[in-house]
């Protein structure tokens, strides 16, 4: 099965310190990998603020995750937890189509 590429965005309540914010980052990289998942990147963007409140927030840490996978058990996984942990307010992920990169990939391959 051929590995498809995923942006995951989640977003980060702006009140916690970064010890933490660090801690939830890399559990929930180290969950993506245990499942099999190959993370290109995962970086924090910017803190934004908001068009409307979320949880009463009225900003958030934005966190970029760009991965590979085939198995769609990783991305479940992040999701049913991400659904469950207070720090994170909202979250998405996003089939990514790199068309250019895919035929390098398959160029290179041969």
């Amino acid at each position: 099965m051929e590995k498809r590429r995923y942006e995951i965005t989640y977003i980060i309540r702006p009140d916690i310190d970064s010890a933490s914010k660090e801690k939830l980052v890399k559990r929930f990289d180290t969950i993506l990998k245990a499942s099999g998942a190959k993370i290109d990147s995962s970086k924090d963007w910017q803190k934004r603020r908001f068009a409307y409140p979320i949880d009463k927030f009225t900003e958030g840490t934005y966190h970029i995750i760009n991965m590979q996978t085939d198995k769609p058990a990783a991305l479940e996984e992040f999701d049913r937890l991400a659904k469950y942990d207070h720090n994170i307010l909202r979250h998405m992920i996003v089939k990514r189509d790199y068309t250019k990169e895919a035929q390098d990939d398959k160029k290179a391959d041969k």
